[in-house]
């Protein structure tokens, strides 16, 4: 693992414990839905991809679901596994191989661990092979391009992470072969996020810290969250406030029925932009939620890094997955 950079550049950390009276905004269940485990996108009409009971469906932007690859050739997985999934975007123009614009990738995380994909059509073809001895964790795509605008996927074993880029014809690469234990809803900074921009960003719920991925095959840590670690604890999702925000739309958030302290509720949670907004949320910042409770933070870096504790969820949450922003899901 590389140095951690950020034990210099984090100058703040306020506001961050799991029982703070003083955080104001709140998670609230938005939509029930069983099973479910992430969300992606949003695709090029503003709906999103749900991944719930080992199907996929398609959240409109007047709230309503719709099953999506259930037919011949369709997708479907193993119930109770963490089948994360991430919408391929519009390649720009020049780029040697692109991805189908709105296909899913889908992580198998279990037997034959590797990548599905599944077209605009709803049919699901395998992808990409990962080694047998791991397990596949954490997906995204790398759409700022410093890993060359490839599939990225977190997979864990023997006690650390790899980092893998995967081509648009299904080629794998090791980017870094001995990383930290990270999982979830992993994504890719912009070239705004001071010294990481650019880079991997992932949580691990097990130390409670953030870390950087790059492309060179080191990792950083970007900062410590503040927030209780642990199995099924600590910091699980991320994503960054997009390009443009200005506190219309909302964030999303999977909160899966699971067992122990904190068991889930089944539903898509919202956290609205309005809140979002008056929380200080700016393009650029980057969201963080635990698994246990939605307990969120908002990083920003530029020449150092801060912390702020902003909102939290049901104190039964079971979050999963990635944090999603859309103009309006109902």
């Amino acid at each position: 693992m590389g140095l951690p950079l950020a034990l210099a550049a984090l100058t703040a950390l306020t506001g961050c414990g799991a029982g703070d009276g003083a955080v104001a905004e709140r998670w609230v269940p938005f939509l029930h839905v069983p099973g479910v485990v992430d969300l992606a996108g949003p695709r090029g009409d503003g709906s999103l991809v749900v991944a719930a009971a080992g199907r996929l469906s398609v959240l409109s932007g007047t709230g309503a679901l719709s099953p999506f690859a259930r037919g011949p050739g369709g997708y479907s997985t193993t119930v109770g596994t963490e089948p994360y999934i991430a919408v391929a975007e519009t390649s720009p123009a020049g780029t040697p191989c692109a991805f189908a614009a709105g296909a899913v990738f889908a992580l198998e995380p279990r037997g034959n661990p590797g990548v599905i994909m599944i077209d605009a059509r709803g049919h699901a073809s395998r992808f990409a092979d990962l080694p047998r001895d791991l397990m596949p964790n954490g997906i995204v795509f790398d759409d700022v391009g410093r890993f060359g605008r490839r599939l990225l996927v977190t997979a864990s074993g023997h006690g650390a992470a790899k980092l893998f880029a995967i081509g648009c014809t299904g080629t794998v690469s090791v980017v870094t072969a001995h990383g930290p234990a990270v999982e979830g809803g992993i994504t890719v900074a912009p070239a705004s996020f001071g010294h990481f921009g650019g880079d991997v960003i992932a949580p691990s719920e097990t130390s409670g810290r953030l870390f950087a991925f790059r492309p060179d095959g080191t990792t950083a840590m970007v900062a410590e969250s503040g927030l209780p670690a642990g199995g099924d604890i600590g910091v699980e999702s991320a994503e960054f406030v997009p390009p443009g925000f200005t506190g219309a739309g909302a964030a999303y958030l999977a909160d899966r029925a699971s067992r122990g302290a904190h068991p889930g509720t089944n539903h898509i949670l919202k956290l609205s932009g309005a809140q979002l907004a008056r929380a200080g949320a700016r393009p650029g910042d980057l969201l963080v939620a635990t698994e246990g409770g939605a307990q969120t933070i908002l990083v920003r870096c530029a020449k150092s890094c801060t912390v702020r504790h902003i909102a939290k969820g049901p104190a039964t949450t079971h979050g999963e997955g990635h944090i999603v922003f859309a103009a309006s899901a109902g």
